[in-house]
């Protein structure tokens, strides 16, 4: 892990490569080193019915949500969290001056105990490959 999601106001569709933004943010958690390949799944999911602030339809919002495993020191956390959010405001910097976005971002800690996770991905890039 981590499973990353990005949730991003509809609008931003038509302002911004949603395609890009996904990389960027897979990238910068690969580079950073807190999640190992086989374990890091990004995904966007757009928000069609919102409201921002006082309803400008120029406003728009991204929410990064990484959930992780525990055993992390606090630093690596808020450091792998500045890098998403910092790739975020990157990747919008074009547009803010027209079309101001808030921009957040988490870290949920998962419980294992409350997961069950059979990673296929992962025995398929070590070369296992069960039936062949």
């Amino acid at each position: 892990m981590p499973h990353i999601t990005i949730e991003f106001s509809s609008n931003l569709s038509e302002l911004t490569d949603i395609d890009a933004l996904v990389a960027a943010v897979h990238e910068a958690a690969l580079d950073d080193g807190v999640p190992a390949l086989d374990a890091l799944r990004t995904r966007a999911a757009p928000r069609e019915h919102y409201r921002i602030a006082d309803g400008n339809p120029a406003y728009g919002f991204v929410y990064v949500t990484a959930r992780i495993g525990p055993g992390r020191e606090p630093e690596t956390i808020q450091r792998f969290l500045n890098r998403l959010i910092d790739t975020v405001d990157a990747a919008l910097a074009p547009i803010q001056a027209e079309h101001p976005t808030a921009v957040s971002a988490e870290v949920q800690l998962i419980d294992p105990a409350m997961r069950i996770n059979r990673n296929h991905i992962r025995t398929h890039l070590r070369g296992d490959r069960p039936g062949l």
